[in-house]
């Protein structure tokens, strides 16, 4: 370890340079402005890091949404894009998906910005949508396996971050 003077974190005075201690004072047992302890201003870092997930969701769900959005514009546009799966026992024309997939996009990006936002209603309508999003996404695995399987993990991940977030684990 260094003997030099040291700033305690958080202070811009120049005369409270000095080795800080864990009471959060500075030189000459001064009380440092910018120290606080933890849980002092009611967040804590599993508080911090619940909410780094939550925006995390929220911009999963806006790339979600927009790549989702994409994928219906080209099934209905151009239907032959996509493959068809004879005998599937969820049959669904191909822009029958692409009208579904256009919707449900557009739907799961404007509830990723409003979460991104700050709406607390977005929560659960995120995690709604993240629902109908991993269903249609299970519906439509024979057409396109690997991608149904990452969105899929994609809206569990989404899922989880929204209920779990932010709540305050008691004192």
């Amino acid at each position: 370890m260094s003997d030099a003077p040291q700033r305690p974190a958080g202070t811009t005075d120049p005369a409270a340079i000095g080795p800080a201690d864990s009471a959060g004072t500075g030189a000459g047992g001064r009380p440092d402005p910018g120290y606080r302890r933890p849980g002092e201003d009611g967040t804590d870092g599993r508080t911090i890091a619940a909410m780094g997930g939550i925006a995390l969701a929220a911009v999963l769900m806006i790339l979600s949404g927009l790549v989702t959005f994409f994928v219906g514009i080209t099934g209905i546009i151009r239907g032959s894009f996509f493959a068809t799966v004879p005998n599937y026992t969820f049959y669904y024309s191909v822009r029958g998906r692409g009208w579904t997939d256009l919707i449900i996009g557009a739907i799961i990006c404007g509830a990723g910005v409003c979460l991104l936002l700050g709406m607390m209603w977005a929560r659960v309508v995120g995690v709604v949508l993240a629902v109908i999003s991993g269903i249609a996404n299970f519906l439509f695995l024979p057409y396109y396996p690997i991608w149904g399987v990452i969105v899929i993990a994609l809206d569990v991940f989404i899922i989880w971050a929204l209920v779990a977030g932010g709540r305050r684990q008691p004192a």
